[in-house]
């Protein structure tokens, strides 16, 4: 996984380095193995360091891994972000920004799968040390898209009866779910394939014509 490191230290080019190697060996492993299964030894090993690397970086495995979601999915909110930004600079409207969000969010997944497998089946499992943070950083991502349909609906482009909390999180669940079936299931698909099916149902064209309001009635 690339661009930047976990943690809020700053640090240096190699040692940024050093723990990219390490996040990406991290993810490797334990999407293969499991968190339990895998080592500190085997995370070294595959990252080409010295175990001592990967403590001088992380107090342990479960510290590793805890930065492993927080720098993930911190990418994963800035694409998203930046992709609402750039629609926008272009003049398009909030459904154009979401739209774009979506593309951008099943791009990071299709670079990324193995974070997104680990990502998604730890929102599931409660108990963990790293639940905390993990909760926090999904909030952060589901923050951009809120903020969007906040503006949709502040214009009005969006109807005022939406859950924007609730919405937020569906259209973040909805990328997730769908680019992993499409990853695990429907390989053959290209990109371009499964963000068009998506961007249907954001327009609400699925059961034919929408009202042009996200959230709005159907037409009679």
């Amino acid at each position: 996984m690339k661009n930047g490191s976990g943690g809020g230290t700053t640090r240096g080019p190699r040692t940024s380095a050093t723990r990219q190697k390490l996040y990406e060996a991290a993810v490797t492993l334990i999407a293969e193995q499991g968190f339990s299964s895998t080592t500190v030894e085997e995370i070294a090993e595959r990252a080409g360091v010295a175990k001592g690397t990967v403590y001088y970086n992380f107090a342990s495995k479960a510290d590793l891994f805890e930065e492993l979601l927080r720098h993930g999915v911190e990418l994963l909110t800035t694409e998203l972000r930046d992709a609402a930004a750039q629609e926008s600079a272009r003049g398009g409207g909030r459904v154009d920004s979401l739209d774009a969000m979506i593309k951008a969010g099943l791009r990071f997944i299709d670079h990324y799968p193995a974070f997104s497998q680990l990502y998604v089946a730890e929102l599931w499992r409660p108990n963990r040390a790293w639940q905390k943070t993990l909760m926090v950083v999904r909030g952060q991502a589901v923050a951009v898209v809120e903020d969007v349909l906040r503006l949709g609906v502040q214009e009005g482009e969006f109807s005022e009866e939406i859950d924007i909390q609730l919405t937020s999180a569906a259209l973040v669940g909805m990328v997730l779910v769908a680019a992993l079936d499409w990853k695990a299931f429907q390989s053959e698909r290209s990109l371009g394939d499964v963000h068009g099916a998506l961007s249907l149902l954001l327009q609400g064209r699925v059961g034919g014509s929408g009202s042009g309001r996200l959230g709005g009635p159907a037409d009679d």
